[in-house]
């Protein structure tokens, strides 16, 4: 019996690192490449560098002005997710407090707006916006909270459920009013989720490349993503520059990531059980 058990634990640790491996593979290869001239990688693109160099970030960094894209990406990411986070927690509160016919609906309508791809409404979502005048760095972040509201409210849905109600008639009888409860009381109570909603959020928004080249494609507004697209030229890719420049864009997010990620399973399974 013990001999059955050993083995199916090896099998599961094999596969565990097979998949692991399968999924760190591409970045390592990318790190790897950075460090490479551009010789070095039509030669053999696994093969490690002749000699470590840092001169590909240097020139990535000055020719993407990465501080100046690394601002404008903060900007669009800090005012969106918090604007999601807001508007998402209060939506929910409001769906799963007042149990109404149109309340089940609204949540079955947000539920639903998960499945849309964004290819299906791009182009008339850029139509309307462009007549409201809203193609610019506002517009873009109230595409993101409308885009990002969705899935943030099933999260919070599923959360508030398990948040005592007891707590906020105690508030109120003590003479809070709606947003001086939801944001005394039931705010606080919400940490957890919150960082798992902010998690998701930043990581898609901060990697979007589509939406931003749609709306705010001008020099002096463009993100980290659309800097790196200026090593991709129609009859030339400067890959050396251009894997530099990825590892740059993607160290932000991955520091972000890897000190809220306790909070991301945390979250989700808070909401998953009442």
């Amino acid at each position: 019996m013990n001999s059955s058990k050993n083995i199916k634990k090896a099998i599961l640790t094999i596969t565990g690192i097979v998949v692991a491996m399968i999924f760190v593979a591409p970045v390592l290869i990318l790190i790897n490449t950075s460090f490479k001239t551009l010789q070095e990688i039509y030669i053999n693109i696994l093969a490690l560098p002749e000699k470590l160099s840092f001169n590909n970030y240097i020139q990535a960094f000055e020719k993407m002005d990465f501080l100046k894209s690394l601002i404008n990406s903060l900007t669009i990411v800090i005012a969106a997710t918090v604007l999601i986070l807001i508007v998402s927690s209060m939506a929910a509160w409001v769906l799963v407090r007042y149990k109404t016919r149109i309340s089940k609906i609204l949540f079955l309508v947000f539920s639903s707006a998960i499945l849309i791809p964004f290819q299906c409404v791009m182009l008339p979502l850029v139509d309307v916006m462009s007549k409201l005048h809203l193609m610019n760095r506002p517009g873009l972040i109230f595409m993101y909270v409308g885009f990002g509201c969705s899935m943030s409210i099933v999260l919070f849905h599923g959360f508030i459920k398990n948040v005592p109600i007891e707590l906020e008639e105690a508030a109120r009888i003590d003479g809070c009013n709606m947003f001086q409860t939801f944001f005394r009381i039931v705010m606080p109570l919400l940490k957890g989720i919150m960082a798992t909603v902010a998690v998701i959020n930043v990581m898609w928004i901060w990697n979007d490349f589509l939406l931003p080249s749609l709306v705010i494609n001008k020099n002096g507004l463009q993100t980290l993503p659309l800097r790196t697209y200026l090593f991709f030229g129609q009859f030339t890719k400067k890959w050396d520059l251009a894997t530099a420049a990825l590892v740059l864009c993607m160290i932000p997010v991955v520091v972000f990531y890897l000190s809220c990620q306790k909070h991301i399973v945390k979250g989700i399974t808070s909401g998953a059980v009442k």
